[in-house]
């Protein structure tokens, strides 16, 4: 039976002394497939005290943040994910405070300070703003997690130099470290850290070990009879058990699933009917197939048994369903979601009728600008799709892209992409360096980097250098260098050499996808389409140097090329 990440969770809030209370905090515990994919959140706020508002703040961070966070992409990593959601809570109080005139006295507005804690398999991610502060004990220790945002002007005086609410941008402190099972978490405002000493916090820790619900509020109670004069709130969460580092949904299947056996036509299987093999393999077996239920052709893709001691390969297997059910768009490979019990581990996606790139290019070896521009433009907004849900393709070539009969262009084979949010958990798929066939493959992966979007952005500035001249960039030097400094004597070879009818400024933006250092690659696959649709100011103000200085090698080879010319010119004519 897989492990889940389990935890204990012990919080009590009062007003304390004050009229109202102006703190505010919650927590959620989702259910699977949530779990793995998004983690348990905390998050408390606390209300400045010299603002009548402050509560309403304070309620909003904590309750936007919780039910937001949740419905971002489960591709997204947490930081992007809390990031996100904080700044768009931080944009609505700002707004309101504008709206309300309190910009003109900030301690009056909607202001709170902010503190939340994401766990998520084994790892914790710490999000802070203010003087609310996260503490963690273990092996008997206290160590403060957070940093107090407060400007002390004299010893007994002091502001809040950052708060949610507070300004236009919001500087977040983010951390990220490994749990471990028995951690305790303690999240907890200033009415009581400043009145409760650790020891008295420890004793309660250990003296309620079977009691653990109880220990929020004793602690509180502490601080109240202690003298504080604030609103008090404190978050107890105690990690009992860590899970494996695997996604529920996938792990289930290969748990409680077995591999389907060789299907032949006409055969019925789970609902489908067998149509003919496409391919076969000792690693997977495709079908076309008939879906009875949905009335349509599909691709069942069946794994083959001899892979079932390779985990790692599994795992990908699956993950490329995962991935198709999440992306929903005109140009990526659609999976069907599961209408029907699957007895076996196999997936399904949508049947395309057409020819792969690879082969189109054969059967056109000299497509003009305007067909090819039309094409990458179609590759590009189906990566896009990948690239705004924090993937990476990190194989795409033209084997794995199909222009089906109507001329769309659909990327397929999810078999190495890698998911940002969740490649810390699937650690299975991470273990190989995925780097896609070499030809097409960006030069960081050769020199054991990984692979960022401007990866694929390079792949698709190969591809389009290929329809265009037939040629690659590069050849397979890309793959043979090992080191930056081998890198950076690979020269990119001018369009010019092969075709005369392309425009200096296409040549150019492709030049830059196609760039060694990906830092001076495009940053955006929209500014890439972009250029070679525009010609580029810079490229053209570039293009006006001399071709000696632009590039010395065309100019010598040009050169060369002219005199033989004129030799043999004037061999013939004596």
């Amino acid at each position: 039976m897989q492990k889940r990440l389990t935890v204990s969770v012990s919080q009590y809030s009062t007003k304390g002394r004050k009229e109202i209370n102006q703190d505010f905090y919650d927590l959620r515990i989702p259910k699977v497939p949530l779990l793995s994919t998004k983690g348990i959140a905390i998050a408390l706020a606390d209300g400045i005290s010299s603002s009548q508002v402050s509560q309403v703040a304070s309620k909003v961070a904590v309750s936007s943040f919780l039910a937001d966070y949740f419905s971002t992409p489960e591709s997204w990593t947490v930081k992007t994910s809390a990031h996100r959601v904080l700044t768009a809570t931080n944009a609505w109080l700002y707004a309101q405070n504008h709206q309300n005139l309190f910009h003109l006295d900030k301690d009056r507005g909607y202001l709170c300070t902010f503190s939340a804690l994401v766990l998520r398999s084994t790892t914790a991610y710490l999000f802070h703003v203010g003087d609310t502060r996260i503490y963690r004990f273990r092996d008997g220790h206290f160590e403060q997690l957070t940093e107090d945002h407060r400007l002390w002007v004299s010893q007994n005086e002091s502001y809040l130099s950052r708060a949610v609410g507070m300004d236009s941008h919001l500087t977040i402190d983010y951390e990220r470290f490994d749990i471990e099972e028995g951690d305790l978490f303690l999240l907890m405002t200033d009415g009581v850290y400043e009145h409760v000493n650790k020891a008295f916090m420890q004793q309660m820790i250990v003296e309620n070990q079977e009691r653990f619900e109880n220990s929020a509020k004793m602690i509180v109670d502490q601080a109240y009879a202690q003298g504080s004069s604030d609103n008090l709130t404190i978050q107890l969460v105690r990690v009992d058990a860590l899970p494996s580092k695997n996604i529920d949904e996938i792990n289930l299947q290969l748990e409680n699933k077995s591999f389907p056996p060789r299907l032949e036509p006409r055969e019925r299987f789970d609902g489908y009917e067998i149509v003919r093999v496409l391919s076969s393999s000792s690693r997977s077996h495709v079908y076309l197939a008939y879906d009875q239920e949905r009335e349509t052709s599909v691709v069942i893709k069946a794994l083959a048994v001899e892979s079932s001691e390779d985990r790692a390969y599994l795992e990908r297997f699956l993950m490329e369903e995962w991935i198709a059910r999440r992306i929903n768009n005109a140009h990526v490979l659609r999976a069907y979601p599961q209408s029907q019990k699957r007895n076996y581990i196999y997936n399904v996606t949508e049947y395309i009728e057409g020819e792969t790139l690879t082969q189109w290019m054969i059967d056109h070896p000299k497509p003009t600008l305007e067909v090819v521009r039309k094409l990458i433009e179609q590759i590009a907004k189906g990566l896009y799709a990948f690239h705004k849900l924090e993937m990476i393709h990190q194989d795409i070539r033209p084997e794995n892209i199909i222009i089906d009969k109507t001329g769309t262009v659909k990327i397929i084979d999810f078999g190495s992409t890698k998911v940002e949010g969740i490649k810390d958990i699937n650690t299975g798929i991470e273990q190989e360096n995925l780097q896609g066939t070499a030809l097409y493959s960006a030069p960081e992966y050769f020199i054991g980097l990984e692979g960022s979007f401007r990866s694929d952005i390079f792949s698709v500035g190969v591809i389009m250098y290929q329809m265009l001249s037939g040629k690659s960039p590069y050849g397979v030097k890309v793959a043979r260098t090992q080191t930056k400094a081998a890198q950076k004597k690979l020269k990119y070879q001018p369009l010019a050499l092969y075709r005369s009818d392309i425009p200096i400024w296409v040549d150019k933006a492709i030049q830059k996808s196609l760039s060694v250092d990906p830092s001076a690659r495009y940053g955006e696959l929209s500014e890439f389409i972009y250029d070679i649709y525009n010609p580029n100011k810079k490229f053209l103000t570039q293009s006006n140097r001399p071709l000696v200085e632009e590039n010395p090698l065309l100019f010598w080879q040009l050169f060369s090329f002219s005199l033989g010319v004129i030799i043999v010119f004037l061999l013939l004519r004596s």
